[in-house]
Order: structure tokens, then sequence, then C-alpha cells
């Protein structure tokens, strides 16, 4: 009934707004009201009327939806140019602990990450709740599932639900088997040594321009964040991005815990247990470089890596895990999963682009310490750079 109104009564904004109100029982004010189009990719029609929607002044909408879908069912219609597009990004750190009913620990965080000050005895507290929502993760339906008695098993089954969705969607919509191959291989790719996704385990004759477009599908469906290597930060990342060498996030590093064991019982994925524990061994140290390039991306950067390997003077070859950019200054990043603490390659990179280099991060899971330009951050503050 209400769908048939964007087709058969285009021409009278009237009688939508008459037959909504009776409809929903709910009194539309004007200039007060905010009419929400959910998953508005499913009926085209109502996302066209948007246009005359906006233009007729009376009410706020919202329109929600899939970005899969959203560019797919488009046909036959004009995209109205009134859309202002938000970014939906996994729920953060503090959005978890609000759904938990704690919305005291962030504002303590962010007082003690802005003066550089020790978190203290509250620490090892807040890298449990942090652990948890690593494994968990940041899709509404996980968190929702969890907080179920803090239900890791229904969380996982969310998850794989989720998984499941996510090939559906690119079987219906990116009808390319490439899409699938790539993000099956995430796991497996994150795992080796320097992360790099290698386009020859999925096939000997893989070649980067034949699988470019399959990548940026999974990215601008966001299920995927891209991150490049620059081979010269010091003239600009984006100008010396190298396209054939990147690493493959998952969007949702909660996604990510599930996707490393998806066809195994929820009580064989190790992965629980180590986090839980903070037993991550080397290859599972991926988990929480995952959680940093989600952080980073839900920030609005644009992270890149930086690599660079001398077989004449090996003192010169260094991996640096992230590189940001924040006041026209380099900002190198490392990333430790456990308490090995050396940071060689941010010290090169300083030692190489001197003056050009501001603050060097090192996230790692202990609490903040300061050392000239060098900041040891807690992971759980990553979302805060």
């Amino acid at each position: 009934m209400i769908k048939d109104l964007f087709v058969n009564e285009r021409d009278d904004l009237n009688t939508i707004f008459n037959t909504i109100e009776i409809y929903y029982k709910v009194k539309l004010i004007s200039r007060k009201s905010v009419i929400i189009f959910d998953e508005v990719q499913l009926w085209p029609p109502a996302r066209s009327l948007i246009k005359y929607l906006v233009a007729d002044g009376r009410y706020d909408y919202i329109e929600t939806g899939s970005l899969i879908s959203l560019k797919k069912n488009v046909q036959d219609i004009v995209i109205p140019s009134e859309e202002e597009r938000i970014n939906m990004y996994p729920m953060d750190f503090e959005e978890f602990l609000w759904a938990t009913g704690d919305i005291t620990t962030m504002p303590f965080i962010r007082e003690k990450y802005e003066k550089h000050e020790t978190v203290g005895p509250l620490h090892r507290e807040i890298m449990k709740r942090f652990r948890k929502y690593v494994l968990v993760g940041g899709m509404p339906q996980a968190v929702l599932a969890y907080l179920d008695n803090e239900d890791f098993e229904k969380a996982d089954a969310a998850k794989k639900a989720i998984l499941k969705l996510y090939r559906e969607d690119i079987h219906k919509y990116a009808d390319d088997d490439k899409v699938v191959a790539i993000f099956d291989g995430i796991p497996g790719q994150l795992s080796t040594q320097g992360k790099r996704y290698k386009l020859s385990s999925i096939s000997e004759t893989a070649r980067n321009r034949d699988y470019r477009t399959a990548f940026n599908w999974l990215k601008e469906s966001m299920i995927v964040n891209l991150c490049y290597n620059t081979t010269d930060p010091s003239i600009g990342m984006a100008l010396t991005e190298d396209a054939n060498s990147f690493k493959c996030f998952l969007g949702d590093t909660g996604l990510l815990v599930t996707q490393v064991f998806e066809n195994k019982p929820y009580l064989d994925n190790d992965i629980y247990r180590d986090i839980l524990l903070d037993k991550l061994n080397v290859n599972e140290g991926m988990i929480m470089e995952n959680y940093v390039s989600q952080a980073l991306s839900g920030n609005d950067y644009r992270p890149y890596y930086y690599s660079c390997t001398d077989a004449e003077q090996p003192k010169n070859t260094m991996e640096v895990d992230f590189l940001i950019s924040i006041d026209n200054k380099l900002n190198p990043i490392e990333v430790k999963s456990g308490d090995y603490t050396k940071h060689s390659s941010i010290d090169k990179f300083k030692q190489k682009y001197g003056k050009k280099v501001g603050e060097r991060y090192v996230l790692h899971t202990k609490d903040v310490k300061v050392d000239g330009d060098l900041i040891y951050l807690p992971l759980y503050m990553a979302g805060l750079l």
C-alpha cells in the first residue's frame, strides 16, 4: 500500500503525507518530523521522489540502504542531487561500550589520550573490554546477539549469517567470480609476512589489471578497506601510490575473526580463546592490524603503508604498517599485538624523512608512554588518532 503511493500519487504529496499519517498513526509536524526510507534501494520510485519531497520543504528525510544494491537499482530513475551521502561504518569501540551501557569509559580514555597520560590501573580492565569488542566486531546484528548474556557463540552465528549474505550479494550484484575469490582469500593473505595481497594465491596467471575492478567493487561496497603502498611519501602519498602493492583488510574485524574459522564450530575457533587470554601468535596479529585499519578508515583517513627493500644495504629495509598525515606531517604507525616493543621501521623512517615526520605511534597492548616524538598508545586508542 505505502509503496504504491510513490508510483500512483507522485503528483499529490498531500495524499502521500496523509496516507502515511493514517497508516502509521503518527502526526507529521512541519519542520519537526523526519521521514525515514529504510532499505530505499528496494523501491527505486521512492528514492526518485526525494527531489520533490525535499523541494516541498515540510519535512526532512533519511534514506538507508546497502551501497551494493543502491548502485545497482538505479535503472529508469534520476538520482536525486539533493542526497547527501554519509558513510556508515561498523560500530567503533566507543559505540560498542555504549551498547553495553557504558558511557563513562571512553571520555576517560579520550582525556588520557589528549594529555598523553597513562591510563593506570584501569588499563587492564579496558583492554579486557576491548578484546571482547574485537571478537564481536561492530556489525549491529552481532553486537545485539552478543548482548544476550555476553554470548560469543550467538554473535559468531550472526557473523556467519552476514558473511553468507555478503557472498549472496556479491553473486547477485557483482556477477564476478573474481570478487568471491578475493573475498574468500582475505584471511590467508593477511596471515602472510607483510600481509600484502598476492593474486598468485588465486591463480598463477592472475594479473592485477584483471582484478582491479573486483577489488574496487569490494572497496566501494565498504566490505573491505584497501591500504596501498606509497613509494615516496615525501612527495605525496596519493601521488606515489603503487596500485600493484596493497593490503586488503576486512571492513569489520569481528567478521574477520569468524571468517578465519568460518567452516568450523564456534568452539573450534582458537582466536576467541587467544584474544581473550592475550595469547595471540604472529599469524593472529593480523586481527589487531585489521582493527587499526578499520579504526583509521572509520575516522575518514585513507591510510597507506610504506615498504622499502634494499638488498645492497639491508639497514635501509623497512616496513611501516600504516602511514597517515596529520597537520601536513607524515605519521608512521606500527601495530604490536603482544609484548614485542621494537620499532626499528619507524625509527628508520624518521631518519630517512626527517622534518617531514610528525609524531610516530606504536599501538600496543600496554599503557600510554611518551618518548619524545614516539608515542606508545593502547590499541583501544587507535580510533582517537
